[in-house]
């Protein structure tokens, strides 16, 4: 795929979304750090569901260590591998209170080395808390990236290396974005909505499916 095609690419999401942000509900970055944590092999609109009734309790790193692991897990028990997320949430409350002043750095490397947290969730609180022009690449950017031809790469971190080497510098800060919810929507795994995708002309995918 060449630099042109990509380009038109992201000016037509760019058009077709305009403000494209994260489906999960926030707003500080501790309360996105505890939703992306949560949201490991869950729906949005699950977290969404849960936090709702946590985050109006407990929203600070202090309010979440207070409830202990098992007061936390009440809130969070809906959501799927929630004993696990618990801990690693009640652990990175005492850190960040520890280390940070209660604050969710804007580090990578501080970041990663909170429990629970890899290189897809620093790069998420990293683009969409801080700013950073970051793309985090979980299972829908990984899968249009390789089907469209955009960065077409075998893990997760050669996507994500591909992708900031070829997405043009001003569409960098949206394009985490802009994929995951036209994966989420329309590029879809099993039957991706050809007919209806406003880059089915410029995407190189050769098994295009029609209604």
């Amino acid at each position: 795929m060449n630099p042109q095609k990509r380009r038109q690419i992201f000016q037509r999401l760019q058009q077709h979304i305009p403000d494209p942000t994260t489906e999960l509900h926030y707003d500080t970055p501790f309360e996105l750090l505890v939703a992306v944590t949560l949201s490991a092999q869950a729906t949005d609109k699950g977290v969404n569901k849960a936090t709702a009734k946590l985050f109006p309790l407990a929203n600070t790193p202090e309010t979440i260590l207070a409830l202990d692991e098992d007061g936390l897990k009440e809130y969070i028990k809906t959501i799927g591998l929630f004993n696990s997320k618990a801990r690693h949430i009640i652990q990175t409350c005492r850190l960040l209170i520890e280390r940070h002043g209660s604050q969710v750095p804007d580090d990578r490397a501080a970041l990663e080395a909170l429990p629970g947290v890899g290189r897809k969730t620093a790069n998420v609180i990293l683009n969409t808390a801080f700013g950073h022009p970051t793309i985090a690449v979980d299972t829908h950017i990984f899968r249009i990236a390789n089907r469209i031809r955009l960065a077409p790469g075998k893990t997760v971190l050669e996507v994500e290396k591909k992708l900031l080497k070829y997405v043009p510098d001003d569409f960098k800060l949206d394009a985490h974005h802009w994929l995951i919810l036209h994966g989420r929507y329309t590029c879809v795994a099993r039957k991706p909505r050809c007919g209806s995708c406003v880059i089915e002309d410029l995407c190189e995918y050769k098994k295009k499916v029609y209604e």
